[in-house]
């Protein structure tokens, strides 16, 4: 049985260098669901600025959230890559401005089993590609509710 500090909704980003993907989780943390694809141009103030602004949209529009999620890229065999330290400031950042808990997740081959899904169901991959990020911050997320 949940704990009552288990029930609330959770954001899961995947964050690179042009795109954030958002996904969020249902209130009993069960599943995970894509939301929305930010455009950035790297991972700068703006970056943070406009996921501030989406997730508190996104919080206006889902009776809140309780924590955040960001995957964190490494290498394949675990360490990490030119991105590692870029996103975990990134998250440090998003926590400050958020005042939500911000954990990081691993998300080795998201993108890839994401793609791989959004395959099955569109096969042009221009219609794949807006929807992709959305979809791996998902994957991300659902690995998190599924750990804890």
């Amino acid at each position: 049985m949940r704990e009552l500090y288990d029930v609330g909704r959770v954001a899961g980003l995947d964050v690179g260098e042009r795109r954030i993907g958002i996904a969020i989780s249902d209130v009993t943390r069960t599943l995970a669901r894509p939301v929305s694809v930010l455009r950035t141009s790297g991972l700068d103030g703006d970056a943070v600025d406009r996921a501030v602004v989406e997730l508190q949209r996104l919080a206006a529009e889902e009776d809140g959230l309780t924590s955040l999620v960001v995957g964190l890229p490494r290498r394949l065999d675990g360490s990490p890559n030119d991105m590692t330290p870029r996103v975990e400031a990134f998250a440090a950042t998003l926590g400050v401005r958020t005042a939500l808990p911000v954990v990081l997740q691993d998300e080795r081959l998201t993108s890839r089993e994401a793609e791989s899904r959004l395959a099955l169901r569109e096969k042009d991959w221009r219609a794949r590609k807006k929807h992709l990020d959305a979809a791996a911050a998902a994957i991300i997320l659902q690995d998190y509710l599924d750990e804890h």
